[in-house]
């Protein structure tokens, strides 16, 4: 019987998160915190740990760019997001070894990431199964928690814009980035760029009108992802089909588009979310070559 594994499943759910981290290093020995998918912390036992990365994650509740470069060069982001639930990351680079599990949410979609140093006491097989059992309890503990369903509902807008910006090209860097931008999207993505005739507004109005009528749009197709990048408002949207988007698609809203002088251009399909801004290009394409003279729905399609 493993009496750690008993111990850890007897711990009480509804403390929160923090009372299970305190509980759980009782247990255990070894020191342990919990961060999100944007690399934010969320809870960390309070004992002193001699590792870099953990007193950069405690005083600073993120990491910096360079850790992230460090950790995705020694592949052990690679390793973690390759694992099923946990894994044991050891390396030369690395002063303790550690055990991180991935945190599900009630879609069961990842949402965040518990770590264990073995700073203590060694991972041996009763540790392993008992960390595992803290993971079960960690994605009861947030099951109905608002916080961690709408983290994959919502996405900063400037990480969709590194993309955009082609600034986001290390895949094992900015995979949890990657990630919020393909939650509840289906197989292929397209991008359309909305575009609204300048005329003689002001740069403050029309930059506030920008910001209006994207919230609308978000109100219209609130399943897609949206920027004002550049002079334009970039939708990120994705079908099961290859060839799903066409002008039919937004024909039921060509009054509203017409009516506050927006025209849009649609990308052809792609699949990498880091070829965002290849297709982005595409969109704007499609909108400075207006389809053709007969095209009065002001929604215009990519072609070679």
């Amino acid at each position: 019987m493993n009496v750690k594994k008993e111990e850890i499943k007897a711990i009480k759910n509804g403390w929160g998160i923090q009372y299970l981290l305190d509980s759980a290093y009782k247990i255990l020995g070894n020191p342990i915190f919990m961060f999100d998918v944007n690399y934010n912390m969320i809870a960390f036992t309070d004992v002193p740990v001699d590792d870099p990365i953990w007193n950069e994650f405690v005083t600073t509740g993120t990491l910096s760019v360079a850790t992230l470069e460090f950790l995705a060069s020694e592949k052990i982001t690679e390793d973690i997001v390759n694992a099923d639930k946990i894994i044991t990351i050891r390396r030369e680079k690395i002063k303790y070894a550690r055990m991180p599990g991935h945190v599900i949410n009630r879609d069961n979609i990842v949402v965040g990431l518990v770590t264990m140093y073995e700073c203590n006491i060694p991972f041996d097989a009763d540790i392993t199964e008992a960390f595992e059992a803290l993971i079960d309890k960690i994605v009861i503990e947030i099951r109905d928690n608002d916080y961690f369903t709408m983290l994959t509902m919502t996405y900063p807008e400037d990480k969709m814009n590194s993309f955009l910006d082609d600034a986001a090209k290390n895949p094992l860097l900015y995979n949890p980035q990657a990630q919020l931008l393909y939650n509840n999207f289906e197989d292929y993505l397209y991008v359309a760029v909305v575009s609204l005739e300048r005329n003689n507004l002001l740069e403050n109005v029309y930059r506030s009108r920008l910001e209006y009528l994207k919230s609308i749009l978000k109100i219209k197709y609130s399943l897609f992802k949206f920027s004002v990048y550049g002079d334009n408002i970039v939708m990120l949207m994705s079908s099961n089909q290859k060839n799903a988007y066409s002008p039919s698609f937004f024909s039921a809203d060509a009054g509203f588009f017409r009516q506050n002088e927006l025209s849009i251009g649609i990308s052809k399909s792609f699949e990498s979310i880091y070829e965002l801004n290849i297709y982005h290009e595409q969109a704007i394409t499609a909108l400075k070559n207006r389809g053709g003279d007969n095209n009065d729905t002001g929604i215009f399609l990519y072609d070679n």
